[in-house]
């Protein structure tokens, strides 16, 4: 029996794959506070509208919403903070001078447990032209049509 590496995934970020070109994919531990972590493990978060910044060394996520816990009262957090991420020194550096060249940039991909830890996938990342973007939907199509071909004439 294959054991699975991710325990539960609790929110993804689709649009970025339909907006850039993933080059690369890292996973990365996320710097949190107690009543955030029980709220990610009830699924309440958002990472569509986040970005990654790396400042003196460190590299952050920004605007990863986490809904504040309902039991969490006074212990709750801002939910827009910025949070750490947890990379080693040589992946932060090369992160660094790779987004320097022009159109590159991280994102996150997305938010998971594994091993009753939680964990962001984050991925370097190349801009899409339109004409990109058309060009994925168009093969999306052709794939979706293909499949049904095949079932059509497998069942029918």
């Amino acid at each position: 029996m294959k054991e699975s590496n991710r325990d539960k995934l609790i929110c993804s970020n689709k649009k970025a794959y339909y907006d850039y070109f993933i080059e690369e994919k890292y996973e990365a531990g996320l710097v949190l506070h107690g009543t955030e972590v029980k709220s990610l493990r009830l699924g309440k978060c958002s990472v569509k509208e986040s970005y990654i910044q790396i400042n003196k060394k460190e590299i952050f996520v920004i605007n990863m919403n986490i809904t504040p816990y309902e039991k969490g009262n006074i212990f709750n957090k801002d939910p827009l903070r910025p949070k750490k991420l947890l990379l080693h020194k040589e992946q932060i550096q090369k992160l660094e001078e790779q987004t320097q060249q022009k159109g590159y940039t991280i994102v996150p991909l997305q938010v998971y447990l594994k091993n009753g830890k939680v964990k962001m996938e984050i991925g370097l990342a190349r801009g899409k032209k339109n004409y990109d973007k058309r060009a994925s939907i168009a093969k999306k199509d052709q794939q979706r049509e293909a499949m049904k071909d095949f079932k059509i004439r497998n069942l029918g």
